[in-house]
């Protein structure tokens, strides 16, 4: 996502610490990637993982969406995988973005 669409939206930040192994952590990102792009109010995700930490922020229109997009039957399915096997620890927030800006060369 180069550049942030016009305020208000919201901003869901996923943190996380991954345990060792792939496990079938990559496929399922790339699923849950393409399944993001097609739900109703999705605007956009950036995603940075190091050895330590990743972080994800996904951009949606709603909290309705973003609750939809969390009830869905294959991110809970992920939510599940992720408990059990890829994630040592996480945390989701929820933020309404009221103003954004950006620089580009």
């Amino acid at each position: 996502m180069n550049k942030a669409p016009q305020p208000p939206y919201y901003a869901v930040i996923f943190t996380s610490g991954r345990t060792d192994g792939d496990k079938g952590y990559g496929k399922m990102s790339k699923t849950m990637e393409e399944l993001a792009l097609i739900q109703p109010g999705f605007i956009g995700m950036e995603s940075a993982r190091d050895s330590q930490l990743g972080i994800t922020v996904s951009y949606w229109e709603s909290v309705e969406a973003i609750e939809a997009w969390k009830n869905h039957a294959v991110h809970r399915l992920a939510q599940q995988k992720g408990k059990e096997e890829w994630y040592q620890n996480y945390t989701v927030r929820i933020s309404k973005v009221e103003r954004a800006y950006s620089f580009e060369k």
